[in-house]
C-alpha cells in the first residue's frame, strides 16, 4: 500500500511566517473580543515549572548547555586576566608618576586595610 499523498493546502502547509501572522491576528481579535485566555500568576508559575522539568529531563541537553556555559565562563576569565595584564603597567604609572614598579613584596600591596566603622548608639 502506498503512503497517502498530502495536499498542498491548509494551515500546516503554509510558510511559518504566514502561520505566525495569522495566529497573531487571531490572538489580537480574541483579546479585543474578551475571549482570550490570560494566565494568572499561579498558572504561569505552574506552566514554567512544568516546562523546566521537561527540559531538565533531557540529560544530553543539560550536559550540552552546562558544557557551553563552562566554556563561556572560562573565556570570560581569560579575557579579564588578559585585560588585567595589559592595564597593570598603566595603573602603576598613574599611581607613582614614574616608570612601572617591580611587584613582589608585602609593601607593594595597593589595597588599603579594611577599617571597621563604628556607630554611636
Amino acid at each position: 500500500m502506498e503512503p497517502k499523498a498530502t495536499r498542498n493546502s491548509g494551515f500546516a502547509s503554509m510558510e511559518q511566517e504566514k502561520q505566525r501572522e495569522i495566529a497573531r491576528k487571531g490572538g489580537k481579535a480574541a483579546h479585543r473580543k474578551g475571549t482570550a485566555h490570560e494566565f494568572s500568576v499561579e498558572e504561569a508559575r505552574f506552566a514554567g515549572r512544568k516546562g523546566g522539568q521537561q527540559v531538565s529531563a533531557n540529560r544530553r541537553h543539560m550536559m550540552e548547555i552546562g558544557r557551553l556555559g563552562g566554556k563561556r565562563s572560562a573565556e570570560r576569565r581569560r579575557l579579564r586576566a588578559a585585560e588585567g595584564k595589559q592595564a597593570s603597567p598603566q595603573v602603576d604609572m598613574a599611581l607613582s608618576g614614574s616608570a612601572p614598579r617591580q611587584h613582589g613584596g608585602d609593601t607593594d600591596n595597593l589595597r588599603q586595610p579594611a577599617v571597621a566603622e563604628t556607630t554611636a548608639h
